[in-house]
């Protein structure tokens, strides 16, 4: 059953003049749905129409089940969807403006060697609303409203592949930097994708104006293959060759991220090819420290390495920095949070 936020402002007044009411009432109904608020506590509409309204779509599109409050400040969300189905966020404080990360999809078939969320393959895509009520409710648990927002900046880096969702995925980004909604710009919108080239192309040529950030994290086919399996649909030099294209067609930077494991990745030779690679191309990139996944059984490089790579990289010319982690001591890091409740349950 689809909710209230599922639904964009227009399809909203179509809804009120089906349920013939007057229009105002589409501009209370699409606050309700912006300020994250159930039926229950709405005062400013009939209960004839929220009856009416009750009988087609739930009114939020997420149910927050538990919150986890980091040292840090951050604080990580389980979502429940209307099937049962559990996703993760998490809001990130930061001097700059606040942040939130949210999951496009349940589970994830990309099966990369490090991450947990795609431990059990994809579930379902997300809807846009499902995508939107994790803002909505982040949002609101932090004090914010749609006029003063607490969520300043968005990054699609949860659970799931974003562009393997991709028609929600747009339908979500519209919604959320609709002027009349939350209003959060595209330019404040990063979305991680493992590198779905034909995807990135289509991207750049739908116009919108966010970030992309690629998870590179290896410099040649031969290790990236071992990393990533997309990688040999996807291979390095298509990705690279569509992210010229994006920054040709949209003027916006590249970001790569580059996840550094200990044996697979990290050494001065990968750091000297990743150079090569990225040279001449307008870009940053991220280095991660590896999140340990029992069941992937990778380890992160030492700091005596990240340093080394580091180091290479800005030697060469290439603009990058190591990207503080957030969260560590709630399991911050995508699909761990989900799999310990799921098994806790």
């Amino acid at each position: 059953m689809l909710s209230l936020q599922d639904l964009d402002y227009n399809e909203i007044k179509e809804l009120i003049k089906e349920l013939g009411q007057p229009s105002f009432r589409a501009d209370q109904v699409f606050d309700m749905a912006m300020k994250d608020k159930d039926y229950a506590e709405v005062t400013n509409l009939p209960k004839s129409l929220i009856a009416g309204l009750a009988e087609r779509y739930r009114a939020r599109a997420v149910e927050v089940i538990a919150e986890y409050r980091s040292r840090d400040g951050s604080v990580k969300y389980l979502y429940r969807l209307f099937d049962g189905n559990i996703v993760e966020g998490v809001f990130m404080p930061h001097d700059y403006g606040n942040t939130v990360c949210i999951s496009t999809q349940v589970g994830c078939r990309m099966g990369c060697a490090f991450c947990a969320s795609g431990i059990g393959g994809l579930a379902r895509n997300l809807t846009a609303g499902e995508m939107l009520g994790q803002v909505l409710a982040a949002n609101r648990l932090n004090g914010g409203t749609p006029k003063k927002r607490t969520v300043t900046n968005i990054v699609l880096m949860g659970s799931g592949e974003p562009l393997d969702n991709y028609e929600n995925v747009i339908k979500f980004i519209k919604a959320v930097s609709f002027g009349k909604g939350i209003n959060i710009s595209q330019r404040n919108i990063s979305l991680s994708t493992v590198g779905l080239a034909d995807r990135i192309r289509q991207l750049a040529d739908d116009g919108l104006n966010i970030i992309l950030t690629i998870s590179l994290h290896a410099p040649t086919d031969e290790k990236r293959n071992a990393l990533i399996p997309m990688n040999r649909k996807y291979p390095i030099k298509d990705i690279i060759g569509a992210a010229r294209y994006y920054f040709e067609k949209t003027g916006r930077r590249i970001i790569f991220e580059y996840t550094l494991a200990e044996g697979k990745n990290s050494d001065a030779e990968s750091a000297e090819e990743l150079s090569r690679l990225l040279k001449g191309l307008n870009c940053h990139v991220n280095l991660i420290k590896l999140n340990y996944v029992k069941e992937k059984g990778l380890k992160s490089a030492n700091d005596d390495s990240v340093k080394e790579f580091l180091s290479i990289l800005q030697k060469n010319k290439i603009s990058a920095t190591l990207r503080r982690s957030m969260g560590q001591d709630i399991e911050g890091a995508c699909g761990q949070l989900r799999r310990k409740y799921l098994g806790e349950s």
